[in-house]
């Protein structure tokens, strides 16, 4: 009886420290911003500016899309710190 008392508090265990490691480990969530300016990144905020509309899409939206030759939009390179970009430029909030 004892030994069935170890195994089961064994297996509880064991099943508190996976649920921990799942609970703990969720992916990052990001997004492809873009402007009306047709700038587009990635950031990992819905940033909201008063004035300024943007466009969020899921981070896979990316590799959906044609970069080279497209007039419309430009992608943007990651920049380091909260903000957004328009016409070209990093605006830090």
């Amino acid at each position: 009886m004892r030994l069935i008392n170890i195994i089961s508090s064994a297996a509880v265990a064991g099943a508190l420290s996976i649920g921990a490691v799942a609970v703990s480990s969720s992916p990052a969530i990001a997004y492809v911003a873009c402007n009306s300016d047709g700038d587009c990144w990635h950031t990992e905020d819905r940033v909201q500016v008063p004035g300024i509309s943007f466009d969020f899409h899921p981070d896979d939206w990316y590799f959906h899309q044609r970069w080279d030759g497209d007039e419309r939009r430009h992608w943007r390179e990651y920049h380091e710190g909260r903000g957004y970009w328009r016409g070209g430029v990093w605006i830090t909030l």
